[in-house]
C-alpha cells in the first residue's frame, strides 16, 4: 500500500519508541489532572509576557504525520519547556518515566526548530511540585540537526507499525461499510433502536434509549455503531457494562458480528480488573519484585504484534499471549487498549476518575463512542465512584500496624474523629464542611503516608492501601459542593476519647471495650453529573440504553448529559394482552401495615397460583419482610412449593436458586427487589410465568434519606421524585421484566400495594401495561 498515511501524537510516538526495560508501576504520589493544570498555570504566571503557551506543532516524515502541543516557548531566551506536575523529589521519578519526558520534549524541539528555522534550542524539563509549587528545572541545549536526527529515528522505528495500522484501519472501515446483520433481518423495535443509534453516532450526539426486553438491545446497538464507524471516522467503540453478566452477552454479540466481518478485520479487547488478571498480587509491579514486570517493554513488541494479529482478545487470549512472552497479562491488556477497535469493560473504565479508557481517549485525541448497557444502574454506579468514607475503626486498625513515623499523625486523626463524634448532638450529623482541626489532621496523615510510600516503593501492604483511601477522601473533600453530602455517623454510644498517649501506652483511655465504638466520616455523591458532564462533552457519542430509563429528565439531569441528548422509547414487542398486570387495591405494604396485611398477601399469592400453576418470583423490600412472608405462606399454604434468596448468597447458591425454575415447574421463589434476581435473569417460556411485587422500591426512612431528598428537591424541584419514587419504580419495572422474555411468552404481574393505582405512580410505569 503506497498511498497510506498515518497521524500520531507526539506522546504516542514517544511511548511506542522510547519505553524500554522494566515495567515500573511502583506507586509514587502523583498530581491529579486538575493539579496538573494548576501547576502549568503557576509556571505560566512566572514567565515573561511574551511567553507562548500550548503551541500546536506538526511535522511530516514520509507518510507519517506527527502532531501535538508543546507546553511553552520563551522566544527571548530560545527555550522550549515541557511542564510536569509531580509530588515529592524529582529524584524519585522512575528513570524510564523521565526518559519518556525527555523524548517528548526533544520531539517537540525538532518540530518547533523545523517550523521556525532555529539552528539550536534550549530544552527545559520543568517539574513543579503540586504541594509547594516549587520548580525543579532540568536543562540541555541541542542543535536542530541533532533533534531532527532523533525525530527521524523515532519515526523510522514507528513506521512499520504505522503502515500496518493504516492498512488495518482501511480494511476495517471497508469491511464495516458492508457488514451484514448476523441474524438476517432486524426485528421492528430493534430497527428503531438501531436507526437512532446510527443517527446520534453520525451526528456526534448522545442518546437515551429506553427499550424493553425481547427486542435484542445488544445487537441493536452494536451493529449500527459498527456500521457508523467508517463514516463518523471513529477510532474506537467502548461497550460498557454496569454488571458482569452484561459483558458475556456483549462478547457473544461481538463474536457473531466479527464472524460476519469480511476478513475479520475487527480487534475486540476485553478490559479485565487488575485483581482478576494479576498473577502475583503480593508483589510490587516492578522488575525488582515481579518477574512479569522484568524487561516488560523489551518483550512487549513481540507480544503486541501477536495480539493484534489474533484480533480476538478476551481474558483467556490476553493471559495466554502475555505468559508466553513472560509479561504481566493485566498491563499487556492496558497496552493493547491503544490498538483495539472495540473495547468491552466495566463502566468505571470510562467514568471513574482513574478510568483508563477515557483518560487515554483524551490524551491521544481519539474519537470514541460509547454504548452503556443496563444504564439505569449508571447513576448509582457513578455515585459510588465519587463517594468514599473513613471509619475511626479503620484508623485504629492501621495505627496498630503503623511504623513509628506514622503513629503521631494517625493518632491525631483518631483524636479528631473521636472528639467530633462524641460532641455531635445525634448519632447522624450532616457536616457543611469538615472542621478545621480534622481537615488539618487528615492533611498531615496524607503527607506522612506520601513520604512513607516514597521511601518504601516496593511495599504493597496495608500502608499503601490506606494511603489510597485517605487520599481519595481528601480529594473529594477538596471538591465538596452541592453535588455531594458530607456527614459523620457514630454508633449508639459516644465514641471514646483518644489521648495523646506515648506510642507504648494504650491508644484509648478507659475500658478497652470502648474501642468497639465507631464513627464513620463520609462524602456521599448525590449528583454525579457534576463530575461526568465534562466526560460526556469530551466523547464523540454516548448511547445509554435500558428497559427502565425514564423519565428522560431523570438520567439527563443527574448524569449531566448534554442538553441536546436525544430520547427514544422503543415500543414493546409483546402484545399487551400477553401480560396481565393487576393491582391489589386493598393491600398496603407500608411498614406500619405489613404485619396486618401479611395473611391477605400470601392468600392472594396462593389464589393466583391455584388458578394458574407455574413458577413465580415474589419480590420484597428487605430480607426481613421476605422471611416473614415466606414463613406465613408456609404456615397457611404448606402445599405450595417455595424457595428463598438468602443474605450473601455465593455463586453456587445463586445458580441453585435459578435451577429450581425448570420448564413446566411449579413453585414460588422469594427474592429481594433490587437484588441479584430482580434484573439480568433470563427465564423464558414456562420457566417463569409470573411475578408478585410487594413493594414500590422506596428507600427506608432515615435522616440521610431526608437530606438526599431535600438536596435533590432544591436542585431539581420538589415534584420529580428523583430521591425515591423514580428509582424505586425502575426497580419494580426491572423485576416485572423477568416475566416476558420473548414475543411468545405469556404471564402475570401482581403489584401488591394499593399505591400502584395512584396517578403519579402509574405515570412512571410502562405505557403498554394495562393495569387492572
Amino acid at each position: 500500500m503506497s498511498d497510506w498515511t498515518y497521524t500520531v501524537s507526539v506522546r504516542s510516538l514517544c511511548e511506542f519508541t522510547a519505553k524500554q526495560g522494566d515495567l515500573d508501576r511502583r506507586f509514587t504520589p502523583s498530581a491529579t489532572a486538575l493539579e496538573g493544570q494548576a501547576g502549568q498555570m503557576v509556571v505560566y504566571a512566572r514567565r515573561s509576557p511574551g511567553y507562548e503557551t500550548e503551541l500546536p506543532l506538526e511535522g511530516q516524515w514520509g507518510q507519517l504525520r506527527v502532531r501535538g502541543r508543546a507546553d511553552g516557548y520563551e522566544a527571548d531566551v530560545n527555550r522550549l519547556e515541557e511542564i510536569k506536575t509531580i509530588r515529592g523529589p524529582v529524584e524519585r521519578i522512575p528513570h524510564n518515566r523521565q526518559a519518556l519526558h525527555w523524548a517528548q520534549l526533544e520531539t517537540y524541539g525538532a518540530l518547533i526548530a523545523a517550523d521556525r528555522g532555529l539552528t539550536e534550542l534550549e530544552l527545559a524539563l520543568v517539574y513543579v511540585d503540586a504541594d509547594t509549587q516549587n520548580e525543579t528545572v532540568l536543562r540541555q541545549t541541542a542543535t536542530a540537526a541533532a533533534l531532527q536526527a532523533a525525530f527521524e529515528a523515532r519515526c523510522e522505528a514507528f513506521e512499520h507499525w504505522a503502515r500496518q495500522e493504516a492498512d488495518h484501519r482501511r480494511q476495517r472501515d471497508t469491511a464495516l461499510t458492508a457488514l451484514p446483520f448476523p441474524l438476517g433481518e432486524l426485528r421492528p423495535g430493534q430497527r428503531l433502536l438501531a436507526e437512532a443509534v446510527y443517527r446520534v453516532a453520525a451526528n456526534g450526539r448522545c442518546l437515551l434509549a429506553q427499550a424493553p426486553t425481547g427486542i435484542g438491545k445488544t445487537l441493536g446497538t452494536l451493529y449500527p455503531l459498527l456500521r457508523a464507524m467508517p463514516g463518523a471516522q471513529l477510532d474506537k467503540i467502548g461497550y460498557m457494562t454496569c454488571k458482569g453478566t452484561g459483558r458475556i452477552t456483549a462478547l457473544e454479540a461481538l463474536h457473531a458480528l466479527r464472524e460476519h466481518t469480511p476478513g475479520r478485520h475487527l480487534r475486540v479487547l476485553t478490559l479485565v480488573a487488575k485483581e482478576q488478571a494479576c498473577e502475583h498480587p503480593t508483589l510490587a509491579c516492578h522488575g525488582d519484585a515481579c518477574p512479569l514486570a522484568r524487561g516488560f517493554y523489551d518483550k512487549l513488541p513481540a507480544a503486541r504484534a501477536e495480539a493484534v494479529a489474533a484480533g480476538w482478545l478476551d481474558p483467556a487470549a490476553q493471559r495466554r499471549i502475555a505468559l508466553q512472552h513472560g509479561l504481566c497479562p493485566y498491563y499487556l491488556g492496558q497496552e493493547l487498549l491503544r490498538w483495539a477497535d472495540v473495547v468491552v469493560g466495566d463502566v468505571h473504565h470510562a467514568f471513574d476518575t482513574h478510568g483508563q479508557l477515557y483518560g487515554l481517549a483524551q490524551s491521544q485525541g481519539w474519537k470514541l463512542a460509547l454504548l452503556v448497557d443496563e444504564a439505569h444502574n449508571l447513576i448509582d454506579r457513578t455515585r459510588d465512584m465519587y463517594s468514599t468514607s473513613l471509619s475511626l475503626a479503620r484508623v485504629r486498625e492501621v495505627l496498630a500496624e503503623a511504623p513509628a513515623p506514622l503513629r503521631a499523625p494517625l493518632r491525631r486523626l483518631a483524636v479528631e474523629l473521636a472528639d467530633l463524634a462524641r460532641e455531635q448532638a445525634s448519632d447522624y450529623q450532616p457536616l457543611p464542611q469538615v472542621p478545621d482541626d480534622l481537615a488539618e489532621a487528615l492533611q498531615r496523615v496524607n503527607a506522612a503516608l506520601a513520604e512513607h510510600v516514597q521511601n518504601h516503593p516496593l511495599d504493597v501492604g496495608p500502608m499503601l492501601q490506606f494511603y489510597f483511601e485517605v487520599l481519595g477522601l481528601q480529594r473529594l473533600l477538596d471538591r465538596l459542593d452541592a453535588h455531594s453530602l458530607c456527614d459523620l455517623q457514630r454508633s449508639s454510644a459516644a465514641a471514646p476519647r483518644v489521648t495523646e498517649a506515648p506510642s507504648n501506652l494504650s491508644l484509648l483511655d478507659g475500658d478497652p471495650a470502648d474501642e468497639t465504638q465507631d464513627a464513620l466520616l463520609s462524602v456521599r455523591n448525590i449528583v454525579p453529573g457534576h463530575f461526568l458532564k465534562e466526560r460526556f462533552e469530551g466523547l464523540h457519542s454516548v448511547t445509554l440504553f435500558s428497559a427502565t430509563l425514564g423519565p428522560p429528565d431523570y438520567p439527563r439531569q443527574l448524569l449531566g448529559l448534554p442538553d441536546d441528548t436525544a430520547w427514544i422509547d422503543v415500543p414493546a414487542p409483546f402484545p399487551p394482552e400477553h401480560l396481565t398486570v393487576q393491582v391489589a387495591h386493598r393491600l398496603s405494604t407500608r411498614y406500619e401495615h405489613r404485619e396486618a396485611s401479611l395473611d391477605a398477601l400470601v392468600d392472594l399469592i396462593a389464589t393466583q397460583f391455584g388458578r394458574h400453576p407455574g413458577n413465580y418470583l415474589a419480590f420484597f423490600s428487605s430480607f426481613d419482610y421476605l422471611d416473614r412472608a415466606a414463613a406465613r405462606l408456609a404456615l397457611r399454604h404448606p402445599e405450595l412449593p417455595q424457595w428463598s434468596q438468602s443474605r450473601a448468597m455465593a455463586d453456587g447458591a445463586r445458580r441453585a436458586f435459578l435451577d429450581r425454575f425448570v420448564p413446566e415447574g411449579r413453585g414460588i421463589g422469594f427474592a429481594v427487589l433490587g437484588g441479584a434476581f430482580a434484573e439480568g435473569v433470563d427465564l423464558p417460556g414456562t420457566r417463569l410465568i409470573g411475578a408478585f411485587i410487594a413493594t414500590l422500591g422506596l428507600p427506608p426512612v432515615s435522616p440521610l434519606q431526608d437530606l438526599i431528598r431535600e438536596r435533590l428537591d432544591t436542585l431539581f424541584g420538589a415534584d420529580h421524585g428523583y430521591a425515591d419514587l423514580v428509582p424505586g419504580l425502575q426497580k419494580v419495572v426491572q423485576a416485572a421484566g423477568r416475566v416476558l422474555r420473548s414475543v411468545d411468552d405469556r404471564g402475570w404481574v401482581w403489584l401488591l400495594d394499593q399505591r400502584f393505582a395512584r396517578s403519579d405512580v402509574r405515570a412512571l410505569l410502562p405505557g403498554w401495561w394495562q393495569l387492572r
